[in-house]
């Protein structure tokens, strides 16, 4: 089939946990399905390290940039996504955690905002279960040597344990292959799979290098293209990467028309003018359309699409109900340990394990706590930041310079006859102490969904969130990082753009909510979207509120949801009586 004027039974527009989900659901029930990425494909050893690599590891196609970190500033929040084939996977921690059964709420909140979720925990336990399976769900194996002596990971157990929280403190499934099946844990093995990924390369288990978030290179992540991806591909889904999607409208005989722009001739550094309407497009036509290009991305493009008239039926909801999902990021910086009478610095490690290996769940008012719950987890981070943070202190590294640089021109000089310089040269390091005892802690939780998603005049995306609505919550959340370091021994410092009533989320949440109607919500609790038939949302935007846990499992979970009423209502017409057929001369896009 022809790249341009195909027909699909669905189309997928983003691979992240929404779409990668639904493409194997559809692809293995034997639809024709196409998926369709804006970034590239990342095989093991693909993700750069290098700071030359990194300058150009960022999503802005009109400065010739095709990386994987798409970064979003806002008046009240910032954002990380993610741009590449298995979306948002490549770049978070791996936590597969359900959101917990009470906070499905249905409430007017005091605060403001408004949250009703029309699924509840007994919808979602069968698709939870399935997720689980198809990622291969590890605990992070603390009962192993050598994992038994992560310091990250005991700390926090410490740490919770002296807060009287130790029934709380747990250790997450994680999408982390750290054995093989009936094996003991060892890092660094080759993994068997039992049908090859589409890379087509041989992958590792964990390392435990702490570089999840920066894209694991030796594939020990279950990430959605080793999982999801793979078997959709297996199944006969057409994966297009590179290709991003411009615009959609309903059909003139039925069904969706969907224009990309195809960037795979693109060169690297070389500027285009993408937002251009005389840059060439590819259309494709689909009986169905699925939007899963992430909170930001797909309450864009409905927004983008409802100001060119091409969905005049969408409800007034689409584009409320934001929320960050309570993310927080503070440090815990200097941990001392007394216990021995003399105190000695507590040695965190924050480079050595996966990311994130343990969580403290402090629990809401529904759960039998107070206010809005949340967790609090270690967030670990790649070696070469000990090296940064070591190398930052400048002063006392030339100081310690200067001496082994002394003690080197005694030697040339005669003055001395002792040739050995190691301990001098070991010196310069210094006691590597304050890296050592310092790691980030990561919180979220359940805000308030009360920011609101719109387009700016000249077509941008703009939210406007703020802060202050969700003060209580953040309150509780920075004191509860502060009794871990005081229970730690040291100090919490918080994210400085904290004091300018800024946080930077990596869980953006709403914009295209769930709801019983259309007067709240953008789709129904399957999915669809109200008004227009055969029009799916399948991402975090559809969340009526935050999960409170990492997202990114009831994400998916809501998808195999999704997946099962598509495939269930598939013989049904949509938009039209009449679906277009396969040679069908594609309509223009309405002025």
């Amino acid at each position: 089939m022809d790249a341009g004027n195909a027909h699909y039974d669905v189309i997928i527009v983003g691979s992240g946990f929404g779409g990668s989900v639904m493409a194997w659901r559809l692809a293995e029930a034997g639809l024709r399905v196409c998926v369709l990425e804006r970034g590239k494909a990342y095989p093991p050893g693909s993700f750069p390290r290098s700071p030359y690599g990194m300058r150009r590891n960022f999503w802005d196609p009109s400065q010739g940039m095709y990386g994987m970190f798409n970064l979003w500033s806002f008046r009240g929040l910032g954002g990380v996504v993610s741009s590449g084939l298995g979306g948002g996977s490549l770049i978070y921690a791996n936590v597969l955690l359900r959101k917990d059964e009470k906070t499905f709420v249905h409430e007017n909140l005091r605060d403001g905002g408004y949250e009703s979720w029309p699924v509840t925990r007994q919808d979602l336990d069968p698709h939870y279960d399935v997720v689980e399976r198809m990622m291969n769900a590890q605990r992070y194996p603390l009962e192993h040597a050598p994992y038994a002596s992560t310091a990250k990971t005991l700390a926090m157990k410490l740490a919770a344990e002296r807060l009287g929280r130790g029934a709380d403190w747990q250790l997450p499934p994680l999408a982390v292959t750290f054995s093989n099946p009936g094996e003991a844990p060892v890092p660094g093995e080759p993994i068997r799979e039992e049908h090859p990924n589409l890379h087509g390369r041989t992958r590792t288990t964990c390392r435990l290098c702490g570089e999840c978030d920066i894209g694991c290179n030796y594939g020990s992540k279950n990430t959605l293209d080793y999982t999801y991806l793979s078997a959709a591909k297996r199944h006969g889904a057409e994966l297009r990467t590179l290709a991003e999607v411009k615009e959609f409208w309903p059909g003139e005989h039925g069904g969706y028309v969907v224009q990309y722009v195809d960037h795979s001739d693109a060169r690297e550094g070389e500027r285009r003018e993408v937002s251009s309407e005389l840059l060439p497009r590819t259309t494709l036509t689909a009986d169905r359309l699925v939007l899963s290009a992430g909170t930001f991305g797909t309450t864009y493009l409905l927004r983008l699409m409802e100001r060119r008239g091409h969905f005049p039926a969408l409800s007034a909801q689409l584009g409320t109900r934001f929320c960050g999902n309570g993310d927080l990021l503070g440090f815990l910086l200097r941990c001392r340990d007394s216990s021995s009478g003399t105190p000695l610095p507590r040695v965190l490690d924050g480079g050595r394990g996966p990311v994130i290996t343990s969580a403290i769940h402090f629990r809401g008012e529904e759960e039998g706590g107070t206010g809005r719950g949340y967790y609090v987890e270690d967030a670990g981070f790649p070696e070469f930041f000990n090296w940064l943070y070591e190398g930052a202190h400048q002063i006392s590294l030339l100081k310690r310079s200067a001496r082994l640089a002394g003690r080197i021109a005694k030697g040339w000089l005669r003055l001395t006859r002792d040739s050995d310089v190691s301990e001098e040269i070991a010196e310069v390091l210094g006691d590597c102490t304050g890296s050592a005892t310092s790691l980030p802690l990561l919180a979220m939780g359940r805000d308030i969904p009360d920011g609101h998603m719109r387009l700016t005049d000249d077509g941008m995306l703009d939210i406007d969130w703020r802060v202050k609505g969700s003060s209580e919550y953040f309150r509780r959340v920075r004191e509860s990082m502060r009794e871990i370091a005081d229970a730690l021994e040291g100090k919490m410092v918080q994210n400085p753009l904290g004091y300018l009533s800024r946080v930077i989320t990596v869980h953006p949440l709403g914009g295209c909510p769930m709801g019983n109607s259309p007067e709240e919500g953008v789709v129904d609790a399957n999915g669809e979207v109200y008004g227009h038939p055969g029009l799916f949302v399948a991402d975090g935007s559809v969340m009526p509120g935050p999960t409170g846990p990492n997202p990114s499992l009831t994400i998916a979970a809501l998808a195999d949801r999704f997946a099962e009423h598509l495939l269930a209502g598939r013989s049904r017409p949509v938009s039209t009586p009449a679906h277009a057929p396969q040679d069908v001369e594609v309509p223009a896009a309405p002025v």
